[in-house]
């Protein structure tokens, strides 16, 4: 249940593994749920999902405090851990599953990726222009159990080792004010 005080986010980084990683670490986060949002049919499931022939990107729902964190700090953070410069791509994830995108749930998150987007472009963090997708929310489906906290579960799991690892770190480097103690 979802407090009056608090905010959904809606994100795509790729694998949501990876995401999900990166946001249950962040101060003010109360929730990550991994799933998908963007697509054409109705409780898809992962193995469909995979097949990139559903339309939906595999995605994290954060509930947040934004008296702790913000939705632009959030923003931040997921432009800063993955790469939102390769078109249904992040590292060996290849498809439209893997898109980069924000799905917004207010026109005010609207308007703040976008002005996030603009300033990140217009100060030439990333050599390649910005390819993520900014469309409002629509549905959005729970992935299987097994699926939560997966990084937390499989560490030694060497797709953990090599792509979730470096994000965590870049996570620490960049923003170790905003992490959970």
């Amino acid at each position: 249940m979802i407090d009056k005080n608090t905010e959904i986010a809606i994100l795509a980084g790729g694998c949501f593994w990876c995401t999900e990683a990166v946001f249950e670490r962040v101060v003010g986060v109360i929730d990550v749920i991994p799933g998908f949002s963007g697509g054409a049919i109705k409780n898809p499931a992962y193995r469909e999902i995979i097949t990139g022939r559903t339309g939906h990107a595999e995605a994290i729902q954060i509930e947040f405090d934004p008296k702790i964190t913000s939705f632009e700090e959030l923003l931040y953070i997921f432009f800063s851990t993955h790469d939102p410069t390769t078109l249904n791509r992040q590292q060996y994830d290849v498809g439209t599953q893997y898109r980069s995108a924000i799905f917004y749930t207010s026109e005010d998150q609207h308007k703040i990726a976008k002005k996030v987007i603009d300033r990140i472009t217009s100060e030439n963090i990333f050599n390649d222009p910005i390819v993520t997708e900014v469309t409002e929310a629509g549905a959005f489906y729970k992935a299987e159990e097994e699926h939560k906290e997966y990084y937390s579960n499989h560490r030694q799991q060497q797709y953990c080792q090599v792509i979730i690892d470096p994000k965590i770190k870049k996570l620490k480097e960049l923003f170790s004010e905003k992490l959970k103690k």
